[in-house]
């Protein structure tokens, strides 16, 4: 059983942070638990990243690694205080952090960030969970109070991120969210739960023990388990530090730590603690997926769409002899066969094929039923993948190219330097609500889509447990 707030005063552990202020974890810990993060314009824009991924999951609780998840926790765990999305019981805060969280992520629909990260789903379900929590024993509306925390979370994995010295996606030894997930989740955790300073640097120390997530399972139901590992990871971390449970002091920076261990010379631990002038959570701030595939296939899926919408009388069933694309080098993204339709959620080939042949990507365009029609295997053997290493891999620099061979000898051209909503195309927020809307709606009706939004959107404080119980 989860002891209640009352807990949270217990004895720390035998921890004296003034003593190791020179420490990179107490320091960067210490800086982001002092920022203020009650911007109106960041709380505005937390407020629509909560829109955002609650209706992402909610679109996403239905599919297979989800459901798998959630039938676990109704075995091992039956009922708790934190609600499971999209399945209509609770269970335990760690079990509903992480089913949540691999909700969120499975349609790859959630926001990004610069460096690459999906910094939504590892870090929001963690909070639902123990706000839910904090509210059933006690502690008043947790609304408010988890968007500040959700703001620190972000900036938290933006900072680790930079950290890593792993910018481009090339570069990538681990899938983000499961390497900088945990240490965030459980920073804004401990922050939404008002743990002493001792107790939260204890909660990310411990955290750091618990990050990771290889990217070969990238395709598969895999990859939304690392965010929602990160997610029950972090919560449980920072439960645990309420409890009394301890960590090394400095378990980001010391020699064998968390920078050393996963990045090695690429780890530049100056910037966890520099300066809060300009804050990550802000600028760049996310990229709002209006697709649910990996961002980078955001670059082909327009310059196909837009090719498409140009030239409205082409079959491209039927006329085209030869698709060329030419890209950074991406090799994680470069399946000309994907084996499933999950797996064409990182094919630039498969969602360029699909946004020509439909004119639109939504999460069916990802069944098997679509991934092996006849149209779109016939396309796909047309399709040729030129990687160029002059084009920069990084998402707000990179730029992909489409020539479209039909069988008259007319070559079709187009080019995307950007996606819409992303950082040099920013998108109406109306269109994020829009989308949000549009999901929830599909899975819960509309009244209850619009009960959502205007809880959630409104400028007041807000019962978490009342908007998990709509969903």
């Amino acid at each position: 059983m989860i002891a209640g707030p009352e807990t949270h005063t217990r004895d720390a552990p035998n921890v004296n942070a003034s003593t190791h202020s020179d420490d990179l974890t107490g320091s960067f810990v210490a800086l982001l638990r002092a920022w203020p993060a009650n911007e109106a314009a960041l709380e505005r824009q937390c407020r629509l990243l909560l829109l955002d991924g609650l209706a992402v999951a909610i679109a996403g609780a239905h599919e297979p690694g989800p459901s798998i998840l959630a039938r676990l926790a109704q075995r091992d765990v039956p009922i708790g205080p934190a609600g499971v999305i999209g399945k209509g019981f609770s269970t335990g805060v760690v079990q509903a952090a992480r089913i949540n969280g691999a909700a969120m992520h499975v349609l790859d629909f959630e926001p990004m960030w610069n460096p690459p990260n999906h910094a939504l789903s590892p870090l929001l379900p963690a909070l639902l969970a123990v706000a839910q929590w904090r509210e059933a024993t006690g502690c008043g509306m947790q609304g408010k109070a988890l968007l500040r925390a959700l703001a620190k979370g972000i900036e938290a994995q933006g900072r680790l991120r930079l950290a890593s010295g792993q910018i481009e996606p090339s570069k990538l030894t681990m899938h983000p969210p499961g390497a900088v997930g945990p240490l965030a989740a459980a920073l804004a955790c401990a922050e939404l739960m008002a743990l002493p300073q001792e107790q939260a640097l204890a909660a990310v120390s411990m955290a750091a023990s618990r990050c990771g997530s290889v990217l070969a399972n990238v395709g598969t139901m895999t990859k939304a388990l690392h965010c929602g590992d990160a997610a029950a990871n972090g919560a449980e971390a920072a439960l645990l530090a309420a409890e009394g449970f301890t960590a090394n002091i400095d378990a980001i920076g010391s020699p064998r730590g968390w920078g050393p261990a996963l990045f090695g010379a690429t780890f530049e631990p100056q910037h966890l603690t520099a300066a809060l002038e300009t804050a990550r959570a802000l600028v760049p701030g996310p990229a709002w997926k209006l697709f649910p595939s990996q961002f980078a296939t955001h670059f082909v899926i327009t310059a196909a769409l837009e090719l498409r919408a140009s030239h409205p009388g082409i079959s491209w069933s039927e006329q085209v002899e030869r698709i060329e694309l030419r890209t950074p080098v991406m090799h994680y993204i470069d399946r000309p066969k994907p084996e499933t339709g999950l797996d064409g959620k990182f094919s630039w080939q498969y969602t360029t094929a699909v946004a020509l042949l439909d004119g639109q990507i939504e999460p069916k365009s990802f069944t098997q039923e679509r991934r092996f029609s006849a149209d779109v295997v016939s396309l796909l053997e047309k399709i040729v993948l030129n990687r160029d290493e002059t084009i920069s891999g990084r998402l707000d620099q990179m730029h992909v190219e489409l020539k479209v061979v039909l069988r008259d000898g007319r070559e079709l051209m187009q080019r995307c330097n950007a996606p819409l909503g992303s950082w040099t195309r920013p998108v109406d927020p109306e269109k994020i609500r829009d989308k949000a809307r549009g999901l929830m709606t599909e899975v819960c009706g509309s009244d209850v889509a619009a009960r959502v939004d205007a809880l959630v959107m409104g400028e007041g404080d807000f019962e978490v447990q009342e908007l998990m119980a709509l969903i």
